[in-house]
């Protein structure tokens, strides 16, 4: 037979227990709730949330890589646009440079053709100067090496990241062969010059078919890189997310085992009143 005693309740003390327990079950539900999280910090559980923090510092690691892709294709790009700019002003000039190379010319006729030949010329100098993004500069020379964009996260200066290499297309270069102060004044001079600029012509159509390939690989690696992040994204996701539908549910649950744990403990509570009636 159970002790009947006003010191010792022993249901309330039970029905107590069972309370907070209760309470503090729906205080970590309305957590979950409130932070959409199934674990939000290292004491929900320590392991899930250091995996999870490792892979967010990757995330916006992976931030800065495509940071770095994005400036090397864009001025992967500005590059192209100005090597094809070059390229037509190559074609202007093998067209003056072949007209100069007929005998039968004029003085006038040749220097018109010779002053348009020249005024074309220093128009390369002008678009090789000014084909610079963000400081780079891949067609004036300056930049030896070429450009490396991030690919990793590794930090690796070889195997993390993806070289463009410059193209030098200064006049009196390795692709623009013609010099920088070719005229086309005599038909000799025109001879020699239309001989550099075809050479010229070849040499930078093979230098822009690298730099589109080169604009691609940084693209292609940049939409990798995109869908890497969304595959972390979703897999901390899986990890720490909490779900809501169950939890709702269990939210529910929680609320009527409180109001159940309430009445159960008013019960336990007033049972010791119930002594009274046996001194009267």
């Amino acid at each position: 037979m159970a002790l009947n005693s006003v010191n010792t309740n022993v249901g309330a003390m039970i029905a107590l227990q069972n309370l907070q327990v209760t309470n503090k079950d729906l205080g970590t539900v309305q957590n979950r709730i409130s932070t959409g999280k199934n674990i939000s910090s290292a004491k929900d559980n320590g392991a899930i949330w250091a995996i999870a923090q490792g892979q967010r510092a990757e995330m916006g690691a992976l931030n800065s890589v495509k940071d770095s892709l994005n400036r090397g294709q864009s001025a992967v790009d500005v590059s192209l646009a100005a090597g094809e700019s070059i390229s037509d002003l190559l074609l202007q000039m093998k067209e003056k440079a072949l007209a100069a190379t007929d005998t039968s010319l004029n003085t006038a006729a040749r220097d018109a053709l010779n002053e348009d030949f020249t005024s074309i010329r220093d128009q390369i100098t002008t678009v090789v100067d000014n084909a610079t993004f963000n400081g780079l500069n891949l067609l004036d020379g300056t930049l030896t090496g070429g450009f490396k964009a991030l690919a990793n996260t590794s930090g690796d200066a070889t195997t993390g990241v993806i070289t463009i290499n410059d193209e030098d297309m200064s006049l009196s270069g390795t692709i623009v062969t013609l010099g920088a102060a070719a005229k086309i004044d005599t038909a000799s001079a025109a001879t020699a010059a239309l001989g550099a600029v075809d050479t010229s012509i070849d040499n930078v159509s093979a230098a822009l078919a690298r730099l589109g390939t080169g604009s691609k690989s940084l693209g292609t690696h940049l939409n990798f890189v995109g869908k890497l992040q969304d595959t972390l994204e979703s897999g901390i996701g899986n990890l720490v997310d909490a779900d809501l539908a169950k939890e709702s549910a269990r939210l529910q649950a929680l609320q009527t085992k409180q109001q159940l744990g309430v009445q159960a403990l008013s019960i336990a509570n007033s049972s010791t009143s119930m002594l009274l009636g046996l001194f009267r």
